[in-house]
C-alpha cells in the first residue's frame, strides 16, 4: 500500500474547498502565475502531483471552456511528471485578457482577486509549486517561485498573515520557505487545509509528550546509575574496613548502616534511614557513610605508605 504524503493530503483538502466560481478563478490565477512558463507564445504547467494536475485541468475547463491535454512522463526514479503545454494563441490570449497578464511581467495583481480570495490564490500557488514535509519528521514548508519578484511578493503576502518566510536560491530556483511549526499551521489554515493543520498540531503534541517522556526516562536512568555507583563505592569501603580493621572497630551507629548497606545494595539513603532501629534523615545516613568513606581512605593511605 502506497503511503500518501503529507503534501498530497494538503492538496486533496485544498481541492475539496475549490467549490465556487470565485474560488476557482482565484485558485487558477495562483497556479498560472507560479507555473513553469507563462508567455504569449507558451504556457506550461508541470507538476509531480496527480492531484495538482487534475485540479489545473478541471479549473481550466471551467474558467475558459477549453479542453487541454495532459501528458505524462515517467522518470528513471519512478516519479511521474504531468505537463500541460498550451501553445494555441487564441487560448493564451483568453488567459491574458481574463487575468490581466502583461507579457514579460509576472507579478501578483491583487486587484483582480477579492480580498476574501487571497487565501485561495495562495492555495493555487501551493498546488503549483508548494510542498510540506511530514511533520513527524521535520517542520518545513516551501514554494518554488519562477522569478525573484514573485518570490519577494509571496514573502510579503505571507508576512501579512503574520508568517515570517525566508528566500534562498536552490539549483537556480527561488525557494520561499518556512520552518516554524506555528507558521506552517497558519499557512495551512490560510490556504484551506484545516484538517491538515489539526493533524500537524496533533503530531506536535505527540512529539512534545514523547520528548518529555524521554527526558524523564533519561533523568531516571541517570539517577539510577548514580545510586548504583554510590552504593558500590560504599560497599567497597565497608568491605575494605571489614577485611582490615574489622567492622567491630566501628561505632554501633556505623556498624548498623554498614550492615544494612551490605545486605541491601539497592536501598536508597532514605530507605536505609527509615530501616534503622532509630530512624534518621537521609542527610544523617549520608553523614555516616562519609565517616565510613573517611575511615576507608585512611586505611588506603596507610597501606600506600607501607608499600613505599
Amino acid at each position: 500500500m502506497i503511503k500518501v504524503s503529507f503534501s498530497n493530503e494538503v492538496r486533496k483538502e485544498i481541492k475539496a474547498t475549490i467549490n465556487d466560481m470565485d474560488r476557482q478563478f482565484s485558485c487558477l490565477y495562483g497556479m498560472l502565475l507560479y507555473c513553469r512558463t507563462l508567455s504569449r507564445e507558451s504556457i506550461c504547467f508541470q507538476t509531480e502531483s496527480s492531484i495538482s494536475a487534475d485540479v489545473f485541468g478541471s479549473l481550466f475547463r471551467k474558467i475558459f471552456r477549453s479542453e487541454i491535454k495532459c501528458s505524462k512522463q515517467v522518470r528513471k526514479n519512478g516519479t511521474v511528471l504531468y505537463s500541460y503545454d498550451i501553445s494555441d494563441s487564441d487560448i493564451i490570449g483568453d488567459v491574458y485578457r481574463k487575468y490581466g497578464f502583461i507579457d514579460g511581467i509576472r507579478t501578483i495583481n491583487s486587484e483582480i482577486i477579492a480580498t476574501s480570495s487571497i487565501g485561495v490564490f495562495t492555495a493555487g500557488v501551493f498546488l503549483a509549486s508548494g510542498s510540506v514535509n511530514d511533520p513527524s519528521k521535520e517542520y518545513h514548508l516551501e514554494f518554488t517561485a519562477p522569478t525573484d519578484i514573485l518570490a519577494e511578493e509571496l514573502t510579503v503576502l505571507l508576512s501579512d498573515i503574520g508568517v515570517t518566510a525566508k528566500t534562498v536560491i536552490r539549483r537556480g530556483q527561488y525557494i520561499v520557505y518556512v520552518k516554524g511549526s506555528e507558521d506552517i499551521e497558519d499557512i495551512l489554515t490560510f490556504i484551506g487545509a484545516v484538517q491538515c493543520t489539526i493533524e500537524l498540531m496533533n503530531v506536535k503534541i505527540y512529539k512534545d509528550v514523547r520528548n518529555k517522556a524521554n527526558r524523564i526516562a533519561n533523568c531516571d536512568s541517570a539517577n539510577i546509575d548514580k545510586v548504583i555507583n554510590t552504593a558500590l563505592r560504599q560497599i567497597n569501603d565497608i568491605n575494605l574496613i571489614k577485611d582490615t580493621v574489622g567492622l567491630e572497630s566501628l561505632s554501633p551507629e556505623l556498624i548498623e548502616v554498614a550492615m544494612l548497606r551490605l545486605e541491601n545494595s539497592s536501598m536508597s539513603l532514605q530507605e536505609i534511614g527509615d530501616s534503622l532501629a532509630v530512624p534518621i534523615s537521609r542527610s544523617g545516613v549520608n553523614h555516616r557513610f562519609r565517616k565510613l568513606a573517611q575511615i576507608a581512605d585512611e586505611i588506603r593511605s596507610s597501606t600506600d605508605d607501607r608499600k613505599q
